[in-house]
This record gives C-alpha cells, structure tokens and sequence, in this order.
C-alpha cells in the first residue's frame, strides 16, 4: 500500500510482534480476524487452553484501533449507570459491570503471569460535575452506582482549578496500563503456545458451512477452522446484522509533558455529552505524561480536527496551568451501540463464527471481557455474560435511537444527487481531498504534496455510502459504518474490505 499522506500518530510506541504475510492456505482449531486487544485476548486465552490458534490481520499486528486509544481501564460505563439501568435493566447492568471488572482483574493477572513491564497500576477514578452541569447528575450516579454493585464514594472535588470543590464521585480500584506493551506480550505468550500470526493479509471473505470456517484473503490463500472470531473494530462479516445497532464515532486525544508528581495518578473524566476524559502515563525521570481526550463527533460529520485538538487544550490548560508542551496528537474511532453495551458472542446466524465490536468508547475493558466471553463459548458453549452482550439481541427500548444513528446512511444515500465539495480539479490544495461530481458518479480527488493527483470512487465498498476526507488523519471516512481508505483508496478500517473503485464507475 502506497500511502502517501501520513496519519496521526499516538504516544504509544507499535507492537513490537513482525509477523509474515499469509502464502499458503493452513488449518487450524480457531482463527482470529483483528489483533486489537480483543482479538489478541481471544487468541491468549485460547492458546493457553490448548488450542490451536491463527491470528490474522490486514496490517501490522496490533497496528489498528487499539493502539489509538487512551487505555482508561474502569468497570464505569461511560454512559452512566443510570442509562443502563433503564435501558437494559438492573440484572443486565450489574452483570456488565461485573463483567468489566473481570476485564480489568484479567489483565493484572495477565501482565504478572507474562512477566510485562507494561505500566499497569491500579488507581482510583474520577467523575466530576462540568461547569455549569446539573448536581443531580452526581446524586442519579452515586445510587445507581450502588445498585450495580460498584463502589462510588462522594468526593470534595478534583486537583483542577476551579473544580476543587466540584460535586465528584470517587471509584477505587480501576486501572491504566501501557496498551501496546501489553498486547506484544499477548502475542508472544500465543506464539509460544503453538499460534500462528500473519500480518498484512487483508481477509475478503469468512464462510461457515457444515463443521467447518472458510477464511479468504485477498490473495486467494485461505484459513480453514473449527470456529473464527471477527474482532476487526466493525466487523467485516456483515452488511447489515450489527451496522445497523451501532454507529460510528471519531474521538480526539492530546498528550502533554507535566511535572513529575504534580497530578495526583488518577483517571478523570466529567459529565459533559461527550464528555471530557483525562489520565497520566509515567515519563521521564522529571516528568509524567498527561493525555486528554474528547470533542467526540460523529465520524465523517465534521473535518476539523485541529480544531477540536486546540479545543481539548485550551480546556485542559484552564484546568491544569502546568501543562506543558505537547508531545503529540491523534485521534481513533469508537463504534457506539444503541444500548451503551457492545456485542461480543456469536454472529447472528452462525454457530462458528463469534464477533467483538462495539467498544462504546471503551475498547480495552471490552476487548480483554471479550477474550473471556468467547473463550467460555468456545471452550464451553456458554459464558455468565452470554445475554450481556448477546450480538443478536433486540434493543426494542432504543427505537428512538436506533432511528437517529440509522438516520446518517439514509441521509448519506440522498447525497447521491448533491453537487460536489468543489466544482473543479483545479481548486484542490495539495495534500487534500475533495467530492467533485462527473456527471451520475462522484469521485474522491486527492492531490498529494507533489501535486500528482489519485481519482477514486467516492462510493464504500462496504454498502455504497459516500465517503468524506479527513484532513486530520489524511483519509477517506465513511460515516454510515466506519471504513476507512488512505488517499490513494487502499483500506484502513473495517467494515469495508475492498479497495475503493475506479473513478466514474
């Protein structure tokens, strides 16, 4: 893949795992699609039961979403319990949080076994009134909280100016770690139980029949199975099964250098909708790591990401004057379930293939409960969170939402007939991209810092929505499902799995 414009890049460093492309079609007892940090938790926890594992992946492995993400480890649902509660019931809810709980005590047990230096340490979590927010919020939270069986303490307030006495809610005992050294870690223990790894090996197809999982890559090679997990952020699997009860969600982090010890070691976060996030990562010998995150949008609604980048630090330095210099900036995308609680389990419709997706905005809690889940289900043929996360369930209580996030692909189809974003080639700066339109087609033009210009279909090889540039990370969005295409139209995100087609057709 020639990708000529270069992405955001996250404070942590690549999983240190090289892995061969797929050349030759093999057998095995489960293979796995993705290796995020749901895909390599599957993989370990089956490895270390005795199965035989495949884990493959269209890049570098443990090259995707995972290593975007901030790593805030909490069995808190960032959409409140509260919502939980009325949304899928008090059963569900405790069952949830008992769930993430178990996440975040598997990975502490994971990085002692293993051995990794991977930065884990267990500290309490914050939630605290916004400015002008309703204490309510806070009272709602704190009951609920006791209801799912979580600890919630009231708290005077935060270390942040003007927030010292804000209404806030303390949760002991969650968790941050360093989310790469973690999954390498993962992956060298499956590799050391007999499993097998293969990067850059896009899969096109994954087909069940009778007792066995065909998958296909792009290059003709296949992978035949007992069972397979999609763990591929969207799963790639479905046109229309799970797409339709999520949606997907673009979320921005900074990080800063602060004084050492000048931030008590916590994970913060406050009540706004979308709410603000905030966690240390150690440093240097005189310094920590502050990151930030939020100014969350729907992906592919907004290009204006240095925007929302200079937005999260302009709160950040109101709140926390010591800030330093940035080091870096990025953003990733979260997949939002339309009742807050992913979908880990088995495929509607199948009996071999299991799929992870949905993270709601936290996708390591999720991934790691997910290598326990399907690991039960394959392992055992059941799980206690089984109906937790049941894939194929109904959520008749969110119509109204389901009808909003939904709301975005019918939207995007009317697009078909609008003009394009500009009239013609010649307005088009270099290093960016545009939607003209050719008469019935629209195209995607980008011309990159030498001026040569790539002309591809505007069109998702997923299910035909149209794309929109991110000028951000430098690539093609589409905002009905999450694919991602580099600029020259290569893919980078499932749930799209070909490459985008020919201008004008």
């Amino acid at each position: 893949m020639n990708v000529s414009a270069e992405r955001s890049r996250a404070i942590w460093n690549a999983v240190d795992f090289p892995a061969p492309t797929l050349e030759a079609g093999i057998t095995t007892e489960v293979a796995v699609i993705g290796s995020g940090v749901a895909g390599l938790s599957v993989a370990y926890e089956l490895a270390k039961a005795g199965k035989d594992v495949a884990v493959i992946d269209r890049g570098p492995i443990g090259g995707g979403m995972t290593s975007r993400t901030t790593a805030h480890l909490s069995s808190y649902s960032d959409d409140g319990f509260r919502e939980l509660i009325d949304m899928r019931g008090l059963d569900i809810a405790r069952a949830w949080q008992e769930s993430q709980a178990a996440a975040i005590a598997r990975i502490e047990a994971n990085q002692k076994a293993l051995g990794v230096d991977c930065d884990f340490r267990r500290v309490d979590a914050y939630l605290f009134l916004a400015r002008g927010g309703d204490p309510a919020i806070i009272d709602r939270e704190l009951v609920a909280s006791a209801q799912v069986g979580m600890i919630a303490l009231r708290h005077g307030g935060v270390p942040f100016a003007g927030y010292e006495t804000a209404p806030t809610l303390q949760f002991p005992q969650q968790a941050a770690f360093h989310p790469t050294k973690y999954l390498s870690a993962l992956a060298k223990a499956v590799k050391d139980a007999g499993g097998r790894f293969f990067a850059d090996s896009a899969v096109v197809s994954i087909e069940e029949k009778d007792a066995l999982v065909t998958v296909k890559t792009a290059k003709g090679e296949t992978i035949e199975a007992s069972a397979a997990v999609v763990a591929t952020n969207a799963p790639i699997n479905d046109r229309v099964a799970i797409h339709g009860k999520q949606a997907p969600y673009r979320t921005y982090a900074v990080a800063f250098d602060i004084p050492r010890g000048s931030l008590p070691d916590a994970l913060y976060w406050d009540t706004l909708d979308p709410y603000h996030y905030v966690r240390l990562q150690p440093g240097g010998d005189e310094s920590d790591i502050l990151i930030v995150g939020g100014e969350d949008h729907k992906t592919g609604e907004a290009n204006d990401g240095n925007a929302r980048i200079l937005s999260l630090t302009r709160w950040m330095r109101e709140l926390f004057p010591d800030l330093g210099q940035e080091i870096t900036r990025w953003s990733g995308q979260v997949l939002e379930p339309v009742d807050y609680v992913a979908f880990i389990g088995l495929n509607p419709g199948n009996e071999r293939i299991y799929v992870a997706t949905g993270d709601s905005g936290q996708g390591v809690t999720h991934g790691a409960a997910a290598g326990l889940v399907i690991s039960d289900l394959i392992l055992k043929g059941a799980s206690p969170w089984r109906e937790v996360y049941d894939p194929s369930r109904k959520p008749l209580k969110t119509f109204g939402e389901f009808v909003k996030e939904n709301a975005t692909a019918v939207k995007n189809f009317a697009e078909k007939l609008s003009p394009g974003e500009l009239s013609s080639l010649d307005e088009l700066a270099a290093g960016e991209g545009a939607i003209l339109r050719d008469g019935f087609y629209k195209i995607a033009a980008y011309r990159d810092e030498t001026g040569a210009l790539t002309l591809r279909s505007a069109a998702c090889t997923h299910v035909g929505c149209h794309i929109r540039w991110n000028s951000f990370e430098k690539c093609w969005d589409c905002p009905c499902h999450g694919s991602q295409f580099s600029p020259e139209g290569e893919v980078l995100n499932a749930p799209a799995f070909s490459p985008l087609g020919e201008a004008g057709g």
